[in-house]
């Protein structure tokens, strides 16, 4: 709406003389925005209505702003046509057969996690992504007094950042993630915050996909499900 909005009428004095209907109506004709919302609409009014922004050169600030728009929906377009052949690309390459098998992992975070570490039979062992990653923790003592245990963030924050932007929607959607997550946070010994749990699925999920990948193997969630008894047991 707010694109529509500098499209249509970007400054304030063509806003307040509008009612919300009209605003919806002109809105509607921007390509991408087909149910705008009415309430926000009224609000957008209001505030032009007691707005205090400068009223001279609007003409030339018009001519500018509807190039910077054209330029934003050029370039858009170019993100998404490039998508579209990263998207291709990926599809050809070994690991994607496996790492697509894996719910809540989809074309576009595959191409990103890819790119932030080249293949997974670089590393022998998933110890390394998670280094790579930033997740191995370490504890910030100093002579007879022990602190707690955080990750050592020494790795790649976009790879790391990528983790947890995954993570949150695989705990809504995936059943086996979202099962140990819920153990991790309510079991009787040693339970785990929230976020502390996220931290371990991230590592989880790293070791999940190097064994896939390495081993050409689909993902399992009954088999992932099984290691649960397994924690209990050694807790």
């Amino acid at each position: 709406m707010a694109l529509a909005a500098l499209a249509c009428m970007p400054f304030p004095s063509d806003v307040a003389s509008k009612e919300p209907e009209e605003l919806l109506a002109l809105y509607r004709t921007v390509d991408g925005l087909k149910s705008p919302q009415k309430p926000k609409a009224q609000q957008l009014i209001e505030c032009a209505r007691t707005s205090i922004g400068v009223t001279e050169g609007q003409q030339m600030a018009k001519l500018e702003i509807a190039t910077l728009v054209q330029r934003y929906l050029q370039v858009e377009k170019e993100i998404q046509a490039l998508e579209s052949q990263l998207v291709t690309l990926i599809q050809t390459s070994a690991e994607y057969e496996w790492l697509q098998t894996v719910p809540g992992l989809g074309d576009k975070t595959i191409i990103d996690l890819l790119s932030e570490i080249g293949s997974f039979s670089h590393y022998n062992h998933p110890h390394q992504l998670i280094k790579l990653a930033g997740l191995t923790l370490r504890e910030n003592s100093s002579g007879q007094h022990k602190g707690q245990k955080r990750i050592s963030k020494r790795g790649r924050r976009q790879l790391r950042a990528l983790l947890f932007r995954v993570m949150i929607p695989m705990i809504r959607h995936n059943e086996a993630f979202r099962e140990l997550h819920e153990y991790y946070t309510i079991r009787q010994t040693n339970p785990l915050r929230k976020k502390q749990s996220i931290v371990v699925l991230c590592g989880k999920l790293l070791k999940i996909l190097h064994a896939i990948c390495t081993k050409h193997v689909a993902f399992d969630a009954q088999r992932m499900m099984r290691d649960i008894p397994e924690l209990e047991r050694a807790a």
